[in-house]
């Protein structure tokens, strides 16, 4: 955690020292939700190699952004998605239920406690950070400056390496139903695992010893084993007893 809280602070110092060092802007202010929409739809389409994002999806919930600006939102960051060779996503834990359909998306996607800042960054050459860190509605800061923008990605890097797979939040689908055991062999199985020999059995069901013999043989071609002891123990894992 240390790592990534230092990471996060080496991120906006270097952010600082390219504005006051560098005699430039760290980045270009963008503000209203016209032009932040352009510079978003302006992003997704130069996307080529790799989207790298801090995302709270849910973190808008309780502001009154307009539906339309959600909606044109979530269509750049799904073709800026599909456009990436590599998608990297790190979604907060409190998130999960509500988006886990949307972790199935393009890329992969990792959760962590909750991320320092909302972020979007393509082809480690661009950032968008909103100005308040949580919401682009409010205004958003482009940030191309190279040492900023390398900050930007080890924050990304280390917080990705300490972030956790979704898939151990998710709840396994049931086992499908295992297959029915023919009937004729339901006999022959109950007389195996009775620990009869082949000749009470034959005589108890009524067969001759070669058709009883037989009978043996498909129920263990049915199990995948050459062993009636084995034979016993992959018919009680099948749910056959």
């Amino acid at each position: 955690m240390a790592e990534s809280v230092g990471s996060v602070m080496l991120a906006r110092s270097a952010m600082n020292r390219a504005a006051t060092e560098g005699q430039r802007p760290a980045g270009r202010p963008v503000r209203g939700a016209r032009r932040v929409s352009a510079a978003l739809a302006g992003l997704a389409a130069s996307t080529r190699h790799e989207l790298l994002t801090f995302d709270d999806p849910v973190a808008s919930a309780g502001y009154a952004i307009p539906e339309p600006f959600l909606e044109l939102v979530g269509a750049c960051m799904r073709t800026a998605a599909e456009r990436a060779d590599e998608v990297r996503r790190i979604v907060p834990r409190h998130a999960l239920a509500r988006i886990e359909g949307g972790l199935r998306g393009p890329g992969q996607a990792r959760l962590v406690e909750s991320i320092p800042f909302k972020m979007i960054l393509v082809d480690r050459t661009v950032a968008a950070i909103p100005l308040d860190l949580e919401l682009l509605y409010n205004g958003m800061l482009l940030v191309r400056d190279p040492v900023v923008v390398r900050a930007l990605v080890r924050a990304h890097q280390v917080c990705w390496a300490m972030a956790e797979d979704p898939m151990a939040y998710t709840v396994p689908s049931p086992s499908p139903p295992p297959d029915d055991l023919p009937p004729q062999l339901r006999p022959v199985l109950d007389a195996l695992v009775a620990g009869l020999t082949d000749e009470t059995a034959a005589a108890r069901l009524g067969m001759s010893a070669r058709t009883y013999s037989r009978r043996v043989g498909e129920l263990m071609a049915a199990l995948g084993t050459t062993s009636r002891f084995r034979a016993g123990a992959e018919a009680a894992r099948r749910g056959w007893l």
